[in-house]
Formats: C-alpha cells, structure tokens, sequence
C-alpha cells in the first residue's frame, strides 16, 4: 500500500477511534488474550488485595487483560463464573481463594488450563502456588529463640485450616532444633483471626506458674489482641514479653505500638507466580504435570522483639 494510502488511514483510525474488534480478532487467532480471575473474597479484602496486583502486574506485561470475578462463598456463583469465562473464550483460569486451603473447584474449570492460588485439591491434579506456612512458623519461632527466649507461648488458631497445621508444625521444629521439649500448656488454640482471641489466649497463657518470655502469635490480629491483653497485665512489649505475628497486615502490624516483629504472606508474589505459571502454560513452555509450588514468608524485623 503506498505510503500516501497508509497515512490517510491512520488518520481516519486517529479522528475516528477506531479500535479492532477483540472479540473477532479472538475468533481468528484462537486466543483471546484475556485470563479469567476467581476469588472468593480477595478483591473486596484489603490485606489480601495485593495477590490481585501481583496477577494483573504480570499479566499486563504480556499484553493479557484480567477479568475478575468475586464470588464470595457461593458454590452456585462460582459454577456460574467458569460458564461466563469460558462463554468468553478465556485463554485460563486463576483460582484463588483468601486463605491456604483444600478446594473443589468446578469441574469445567479443567476445560482450559488453570493454576490455583493460595489453595489446592486433594489430589494435586491442578498446578497450584501456596505460603509455606511450615517454614513460616519455623522462623518466626526461631526468631524469637535467637533472642534468648526459651519459654514461648502460641496463641493459635483453633479452625484446622492448612495455615494451623503448617504453623504449629514450624513453631515446634523450631523448638526441637534448639532442644527445647514441646509443652502444650503454652499452646492456645482459639477462634480464628479476631484480636479478642487473642486477648483472651494470652491473660490464659500468662496465668501459667512459668508465664512466656515470648509470644507467637497466629497472625497480626490475635496479636493486636495480646497486646491489649500485655497492657492490662501491666506488662511492656517487648520488655517483658516479646511477639511475633504472621501476615504482615498493613493497617495492623506497622500501625501497633511498638510495631509488629511478623511474617509477611507473600500475596503480590503468589499472584505474580499464579500469572506466569498460567502463561507458560497456555503457550506451551512448560511440561503440563501440575506443580505444587510454595513461596517462602519473610520475617519483617520491627520494635516487638
């Protein structure tokens, strides 16, 4: 086309807006390039939100477009959710869900290729990427035993979700690594998240005949409650008793006083992860066996120890 011809069309392209049709284009090339995202609560969780980022960072690199779609704890929503991406020809699927969990996702799921974030299935047939909540627990304990404490309370959560198992498990390899023998009357097992459990795990475990030096604590919110419980006790943190959270909340850990010693959930990296995974599968880089990947959780060093 000659040269004169070419500018006049890009001119018209420029006053007009023209933009090719995607769908069409879609159609033609056999890829969409668009990814279906699903979460239960992610995308209206502000602690969590940072996995969505990590996703769509990634994804926007590569020129791929997110669709997201939160469904909350809907089954019938989430059913609904496959059919509507893959209605729209998505090139695959992130599921992801707010904390490390087993899932059953909607069979249809597999009809593209899908990763799973944060969560898995039980017989590790989907790709997935998840905290190492073992290693996480492993070094907030060790942490606080490289500081001399040798008497360290857990304040748990009592639901058994996988973060419970792999937590405790670090907190007592940590323990037995430095020859000091588990004592289940420093372990409190109590609701999940709310700072009050918290409180009341911790004016129990400072009940104890040998009270803690030290306290892990499950994660940012039940040690938002530990303090309150240390205050009311007349105790200093970390003075007198040392913490460590897990999750490195924003509006929790650095805003407490003196700021919160935690492990960070690596969020923006496992939505990074889940993304790249997902691309290297849709264009056939990597062998299709479904990897169980997991992400190491930084300490974050502040005031509490």
């Amino acid at each position: 086309i000659p040269q004169s011809t070419q500018d006049r069309i890009w001119a018209a392209v420029a006053e007009l807006g023209y933009r090719p049709n995607a769908i069409a284009r879609g159609l033609r090339a056999q890829q969409t390039y668009t990814i279906g995202f699903i979460s239960d609560n992610i995308a209206t969780t502000p602690y969590a939100v940072q996995i969505l980022q990590g996703a769509q960072d990634s994804a926007w690199q590569q020129k791929y477009l997110l669709l997201t779609i939160n469904t909350g704890k809907d089954k019938e929503m989430k059913k609904a959710a496959v059919n509507a991406l893959l209605d729209r020809q998505v090139d695959g699927i992130i599921y992801a869900t707010m904390y490390h969990r087993q899932v059953s996702p909607p069979e249809n799921i597999r009809d593209v290729p899908t990763v799973l974030l944060d969560c898995y299935v039980e017989d590790r047939s989907l790709p997935s990427v998840v905290p190492d909540e073992v290693k996480g627990g492993y070094e907030a304990t060790r942490h606080l035993l490289q500081h001399g404490h040798q008497r360290i309370g857990f304040v748990c959560d009592a639901s058994g979700v996988d973060a419970t198992f792999g937590r405790l498990a670090g907190y007592k390899q940590a323990l037995a690594e430095y020859g000091i023998p588990f004592d289940e009357s420093l372990t409190q097992y109590r609701g999940y998240s709310i700072s009050q459990y918290g409180y009341e795990g911790t004016l129990e475990l400072m009940q104890h005949q040998r009270p803690p030096t030290a306290l892990f604590c499950y994660n940012d919110r039940m040690a938002m409650g530990a303090y309150r419980a240390l205050r009311h006790l007349g105790l200093k943190v970390p003075q007198d008793v040392a913490i460590v959270g897990f999750d490195n909340q924003k509006l929790v850990a650095a805003d407490l006083d003196p700021a919160l010693t935690t492990m960070a959930l690596p969020h923006y990296e496992m939505g990074q992860w889940a993304t790249k995974h997902l691309l290297k599968l849709i264009s056939k880089e990597v062998d299709t066996t479904p990897i169980q990947h997991m992400l190491d959780c930084p300490l974050i060093k502040r005031d509490s120890v």
